[in-house]
């Protein structure tokens, strides 16, 4: 990062009649111009990313709500994969010691975290789809919202480093910046 930690805000909540309703603006963005509709995403990321969090963090909870036995289980799989994985890779020694040890019991835990997986395939799937819905309105929002003054004017700012928020450095991060 190049610019101090000091200079860190986060953006405004814009208004429901500015993010969804009456002043808002929709139009299918042209799809053989690339780079105006990724500068579009860019943008709407940058001036709604505190309605976008929101949004998110909204969805997320309804889908938990409406399934929240399968989405706790999600997260458990999920959170057990990970932890197996990290530990595979930093102990490959002990777990490959472990494999010509015990070859039976080797095969039969391979063959458990099968069969556990595919059964809780179902609630993998509700906690994935409890993670992918929210980036997915995201998307589509921030691609049919067409760009307002104000949004023009708050980007510019963020742009020329006058303003730093979260979803500018995590963009910049990413090596996308808005064309202003």
């Amino acid at each position: 990062m190049s610019k101090k930690v000091s200079e860190f805000e986060i953006s405004p909540l814009r208004s429901l009649d500015d993010f969804l309703l009456e002043s808002a603006r929709f139009q299918v963005p042209n799809i053989k111009d690339m780079d105006k509709w990724g500068n579009r995403v860019i943008n709407n990321l940058l001036y709604y990313q505190t309605n976008y969090f929101l949004m998110s963090v909204l969805i997320f909870l309804i889908v938990g709500v409406l399934h929240p036995t399968k989405m706790a289980c999600g997260m458990l799989v999920v959170v057990t994969g990970f932890l197996i994985f990290c530990y595979v890779t930093n102990e490959r020694r002990a777990a490959s010691r472990f494999k010509k040890d015990h070859p039976i019991l080797g095969l039969v835990l391979i063959l458990s975290g099968g069969y556990f997986i595919t059964y809780m395939l179902g609630s993998l799937l509700v906690f994935f789809f409890g993670i992918l819905l929210p980036f997915s309105v995201t998307f589509i929002h921030a691609s049919l919202r067409l760009r307002n003054i104000k949004n023009k004017f708050v980007n510019k700012m963020e742009g020329i480093g006058l303003k730093r928020t979260p979803m500018g450095i995590f963009l910049e991060e990413l090596g996308f910046e808005p064309e202003i």
